[in-house]
């Protein structure tokens, strides 16, 4: 779909002769937003407004006030970002290991989400910081972030469908005898004795991920995650079931001498932009320590 941006109004050119509201529907706009943008007049075709219920045909073009104002939610932390893929709707970076991707309280300003307001306010865009998804304190990847208000509510339905498909690299410790990639289907709910641990419980909620070995040698091996799900310490918890602890990883396994944290990192993405329909795979280069490890162990 081709499109003009000018904030805080976007302009699509339809592609397909249907209504307005299920247009808006389409995106899983709420009843709410709907309404608003209705009572609000806050979009036109060819530049007039008409109702919801006008069929807009192809060459159209539909304006709709699309962004929305930062909300001064997270402070400006001006700290370097690495970004691995942006445009108008979307800021993909790279998130490196022992920050979280937003503040535990709102006295902290030391979180991934602060540093991106500081590059909002730098490229001077005056809209508010929204993640899509998480990643933990110590794992280090991609994180999306959605700039405009109109699509994060797509962007949420696909990651909940699994249409947003997140592989992670992890190197574990233990032996893989095969490379086939293999499904672990097993629930994670709280432990009841560790509040800041997860576990396998069958009164969990529903949790789903495929491996599969890379590279095995000296006692590690480099591991390939996909997740289905995205449970609280996920891969963590279940590579830990199987015997396979995350290198690092002193809550489900042990410290180690090789590196200061798990080494887990989230590498790659795969997900349908919500206005060009193009498919997008957004990959992310290792960060030094696990590739010190991989290099060493000739994983």
């Amino acid at each position: 779909m081709q499109y003009n941006v000018h904030y805080p109004y976007l302009t699509l050119t339809i592609d397909k002769p249907q209504s307005i509201e299920d247009f808006f529907k389409e995106f899983h706009l709420s009843r709410k937003t709907i309404h608003l943008l209705k009572q609000n007049k806050d979009y036109t075709l060819n530049n007039h407004y008409v109702s919801a219920s006008s069929i807009m045909l192809k060459g159209d073009q539909l304006t709709l006030l699309a962004y929305q104002k930062d909300d001064g939610m997270y402070p400006p932390l001006y700290e370097d970002l690495d970004i691995i893929y942006e445009d108008e709707f979307l800021l993909i970076v790279n998130k490196p290991a022992f920050i979280q991707v937003f503040p535990s309280s709102k006295d902290e300003v030391n979180s991934l989400s602060n540093i991106v307001s500081a590059y909002y306010q730098q490229c001077g865009l005056n809209i508010p910081v929204r993640f899509i998804h998480r990643l933990d304190y110590e794992t280090s990847g991609l994180v999306i972030y959605c700039k405009c208000n109109f699509i994060q509510p797509l962007l949420d339905y696909q990651l909940s469908i699994k249409e947003i498909q997140r592989n992670y690299l992890a190197i574990v410790e233990g032996s893989i005898d095969d490379y086939k990639e293999h499904k672990i289907d097993k629930p994670i709910g709280r432990n009841r004795h560790h509040n800041k641990k997860m576990v396998i419980s069958s009164s969990g909620k529903d949790a789903i991920t495929y491996y599969q070995c890379v590279s095995s040698n000296n006692g590690l091996s480099l591991v390939n995650c996909r997740l289905d799900s995205g449970r609280k310490h996920q891969i963590r918890v279940h590579l830990a079931s199987l015997g396979l602890p995350l290198l690092g990883d002193t809550l489900y396994g042990k410290p180690s001498t090789l590196i200061n944290r798990q080494a887990l990192h989230a590498y790659q993405l795969q997900f349908i932009h919500p206005i060009t329909k193009e498919k997008m795979t957004i990959v992310s280069h290792l960060p030094d320590d696990m590739k010190q490890i991989i290099d060493d162990s000739t994983l």
